[in-house]
């Protein structure tokens, strides 16, 4: 390939005593403040599109995308203010609009359609809250996929817009006040000229909003000034008498909680849980009972309650005692606990009443995933949906009463489900550890290790991958490809253990978990290593760039997408300082020995054969800012020393992933799609 020109420059740092050369530090620029950075930018999309299009099944698999793509998307419904709510897609929009309905069964209209907000489909809605009377929505809006949001305020009956709008949003929704009068938010000081997409952002502070007034008129309800790290979300109990703020500064979910009483205007804040040793999580209340869902000596998750009145540890009462399986989440409905747990990856939903007792299991229909079960504390539904790989979303009303559930709607799809099977299986990674994976493809597979196989993984925060339906899964299966996810340490899929298993200098057993997948799957005779491809995203693009640089010779292709690439640096851009939870940072010795150790852009060696590589980005990612793709790309092209193309996409207009078009989600998933097919040989081309 003839890769554009990329300038090295002479730029070392010193880490504890160690030299680390960065030939690439120019690319960290915004691209909108630097004309090289740009011109890079330019003459690098120029060369990948123009070799994705010369590849000729490019075309049909994005048609074959658009047609699977094109049907109708509901999420499920919820109720907020005496009516019901949902998200819709018509097939191809390139946002979801937002519907209320008087009643379950009732006409939906249409409340909010970020359509019409631009003509490319790159403003989106952001979130959505709703006052209690039913009168007001404040809804957040995202221009070009930023992590940024403005949001304004609906009268819902008319639809006429307040002339207020809140700026410089970001990492928090709206908690409206019970009496409805407005809305408690987290806000950030506004950024200096020119750094909004490249700056870390300090000093979150959380602010209270009247309807009907400008923002310069917000009253600062709690921000601590000696800590800039912390950020605030807000949660007003049911009955209006309490402000919840739990306090975090990371990503590992450990927090602290405060309370105001709002019976009492001036009364200070009263501390409730004043360290960040354990995850606390409000889930509502009773009077001055309020309940948690916690990991205090529990790292799988339980239920507890805490009087106020009476808040001292040894008074706290256990309601849903810990389990083996994880616990993900708890809604308190009416006179009941609905919890969400992981058993290997799968969603199992358990139900207890308001002491706690075991009432049983809500019946899913399969090996998958449920979300929903939202509601008010005095409901008596609940709604949530149900999908897997292979099985498209359906959307279940649920009964406490009668302890059933009714379907409301199944999506209709142009894909044969019933010809593909799911399995999940077990592997031993480097260290004898067990670890799942799930596997789907046609029935009647013949297992002769010639499979174009797509394994994808992430192994972080805490995050568990579970089953669920995407069209672009179909859409390889239907092209004859396996598709493997492997449920790697470091995610959520078995509790804290299995998280603090894989971060910060054990990171690399989260590497080691996903080349035994991959040999795994070659031993098991499912692919060989020329016909298989591997994947991830954000911190799974992290994952693609470490394996890669340790293991070259082991895939048939790369998809690193949105990646964290300069293990030694993310921390002094835009959200990467939260990070340091689960990687690290380069200021601890031990930590920067491990970084160092697996940074993709430090671990690229000339004279090495790079399987072919599609890295992708994006120009307006603010959360892993697209410096990191930029530089891994020029690396390794400078590296290759084999005749495999090692290319960047790189979208305009568009960020980490949230509110992208649905245009431009196809167009990229054809375009990766299309390169992994054409070189791991699956029509025949050369490989």
């Amino acid at each position: 390939m003839a890769y554009p020109e990329t300038k090295r420059i002479d730029h070392v740092d010193v880490y504890h005593g160690t030299e680390v050369a960065d030939p690439y530090r120019w690319l960290e620029a915004d691209v909108r403040g630097s004309e090289s950075v740009a011109a890079w930018v330019a003459a690098q999309n120029a060369l990948t599109f123009a070799y994705l299009e010369s590849i000729p099944r490019r075309d049909a698999i994005r048609e074959r995308l658009t047609e699977l793509w094109d049907y109708e998307k509901y999420s499920a419904p919820f109720k907020a203010g005496g009516r019901y709510y949902y998200y819709k897609n018509d097939g191809l929009q390139n946002q979801s609009a937002l519907y209320r309905m008087d009643a379950l069964n009732g006409a939906p209209r249409t409340l909010i359609d970020p359509n019409a907000w631009s003509e490319d489909g790159t403003v989106a809605l952001a979130g959505a809250a709703f006052s209690d009377d039913g009168k007001y929505v404040a809804y957040g809006v995202s221009s070009a996929g930023s992590d940024w949001q403005t949001w304004r305020v609906m009268e819902i009956a008319t639809g006429e817009l307040f002339e207020e709008e809140i700026a410089w949003v970001k990492y928090s929704g709206a908690e409206w006040s019970r009496d409805s009068k407005g809305f408690y938010y987290g806000r950030f000081d506004a950024p200096k000229e020119g750094a909004a997409f490249q700056a870390a952002t300090y000093f979150q502070k959380l602010y209270f909003h009247r309807v009907g007034t400008p923002q310069s008129e917000d009253a600062l309800v709690y921000h601590r000034p000696g800590e800039p790290k912390w950020g605030f979300g807000a949660d007003t109990t049911e009955d209006g008498r309490y402000l919840i703020i739990t306090v975090w500064k990371g990503t590992d979910d450990n927090s602290r909680v405060l309370y105001f009483d709002l019976a009492r205007p001036g009364a200070a804040p009263v501390d409730l849980i004043d360290d960040f040793d354990d995850e606390f999580s409000f889930i509502g209340s009773e009077g001055t009972v309020f309940y948690f869902q916690t990991t205090y000596k529990a790292p799988k998750g339980r239920v507890v309650a805490i009087d106020i009145e009476r808040p001292r540890r040894r008074r706290w009462q256990e309601i849903i005692p810990e389990r083996d399986e994880p616990l993900r989440r708890v809604r308190m409905l009416k006179d009941a606990f609905i919890a969400s747990y992981l058993k290997d990856a799968k969603t199992e939903v358990l139900l207890f009443d308001g002491s706690g007792a075991p009432k049983g299991a809500l019946a899913l229909p399969g090996l998958g995933t449920a979300s929903g079960f939202g509601g008010r504390q005095d409901d008596v539904e609940t709604l949530y949906s149900f999908s897997s790989f292979a099985t498209p979303p359906s959307i279940y009303r649920y009964d406490l009463e009668s302890g059933e559930s009714t379907l409301l709607r199944r999506a209709e799809v142009a894909f044969d489900s019933a010809a593909y099977e799911v399995k999940q299986v077990f592997y031993r990674s480097k260290d004898g550890t067990r670890v799942p994976m799930f596997i789907t493809h046609k029935k009647g597979l013949a297992l002769d290790g010639n499979q174009p196989t797509l394994l994808y993984g992430y192994g972080g925060f805490n995050i568990p991958l579970t089953p669920g339906f995407s069209v672009s899964r179909a859409a390889w299966l239907e092209m004859g490809g396996v598709y493997a996810v492997a449920n790697l340490r470091g995610g959520g899929e078995y509790g804290e253990a299995w998280h603090k298993a894989g971060v910060k200098t054990k990171k690399q057993n989260v590497f080691d978990d996903f080349i035994a997948a991959a040999e795994w799957l070659i031993e098991n005779n499912y692919t060989r290593g020329a016909r298989l491809a591997i994947q991830g995203r954000s911190n799974g693009g992290l994952l693609v760039g470490a394996v890669m640089t340790q293991r070259p010779g082991l895939f048939g292709v790369c998809l690193p997408g949105v990646g964290v690439m300069d293990m030694l640096r993310f921390d002094q851009f835009t959200a990467g300082r939260f990070w340091v939870d689960d990687y690290g940072s380069a200021e601890n010795k031990k930590e920067f020995k491990a970084l160092y150790a697996y940074s993709p852009y430090h671990n690229i060696e000339e004279g090495v054969r790079y399987p072919p590589t599609l890295i992708v980005t994006a120009d307006t990612d603010d959360r892993v800012v697209p410096g990191h793709s930029f530089k891994f790309a020029a690396a390794i092209q400078h590296a290759q020393a084999g005749k495999a193309p090692v290319l960047i996409r790189i979208e305009t207009r568009a960020g980490h992933g949230a509110g992208k078009p649905t245009a431009k989600i196809i167009e990229e998933i054809a375009d990766e799609y299309a390169f992994a097919w054409r070189h791991l040989g699956a029509d025949g081309a050369a490989q």
